[in-house]
């Protein structure tokens, strides 16, 4: 198929067509006796892969996946989706247990301690974010630190910690408009509020639950492409 027909197809211009055979993305297409590029079946099946993968995914780990393809390591692709997988995974579990813990809230009729404090040093160390991170985040307009009266060293209370895990869950999400307004909601948070805490947290279990069904329509592609490449001997 000419470049124009397969890039109609696919919705794109011929110029991403290209920038993707340039990129290696794509394998490089036959020529035609006048010099036109001629597109495959096996071109068109990689087109649908990067289309599904992108969204899903992101284009860095779609572009590692794809390279990892044309040097024949099949199963390293498959290995590097299956990370993605299971990082959101312990992402919905940081999300889950903070939902568990606004409904313990409710029933004792607490809230987040404002009393106990932390340094960023221990709340890197709880989260796991580096202070860089942190720092970013606050100058970002997420939340503000207090500070020590002795010292003036940054001090984090349990309630920051909250905008924190929701920051830190979608920042291991692929860029898309759902991500940026969830951000904006956890900025105008009210994290002393545990009703409007808890439906943020279930706005971001919804989008969790739309990235991972997005991701399995991905490898679905993915691993359609894999047995069209590789010999059945070699696969299954």
């Amino acid at each position: 198929m000419r470049p124009k027909k397969t890039a109609e197809k696919f919705k794109m211009s011929a110029s991403t067509l290209r920038n993707y055979e340039a990129k290696g993305l794509i394998p490089p297409a036959e020529r035609s006796s006048n010099g036109y590029r001629k597109y495959t079946i096996q071109h068109e099946m990689y087109l649908a892969c990067i289309q599904a993968m992108a969204p899903a995914f992101g284009m860095e780990v779609t572009t590692e996946v794809l390279h990892s393809l044309q040097r024949g390591e099949w199963d390293n692709a498959l290995w590097i989706v299956r990370e993605k997988e299971v990082i959101l995974y312990e992402e919905k579990k940081k999300v889950e247990q903070l939902k568990r813990e606004l409904e313990e809230y409710s029933v004792t009729g607490q809230g987040f301690s404002t009393e106990e404090r932390f340094s960023i040093h221990d709340v890197s160390l709880q989260t796991g974010v580096q202070k860089s991170a942190i720092r970013y985040w606050e100058k970002d307009g997420f939340f503000t630190a207090g500070r020590n009266p002795e010292n003036n060293y940054r001090l984090y209370n349990e309630a920051d910690l909250v905008k924190i895990t929701f920051i830190q869950v979608l920042q291991s999400c692929v860029y898309s408009e759902d991500t940026v307004a969830l951000k904006q909601s956890i900025k105008m948070l009210d994290q002393h509020n545990l009703e409007e805490v808890s439906k943020l947290a279930d706005q971001v279990l919804t989008y969790l639950n739309k990235t991972i069904r997005s991701q399995m329509r991905a490898i679905s592609h993915l691993y359609q492409l894999v047995e069209f490449l590789t010999p059945l001997s070699n696969f299954r």
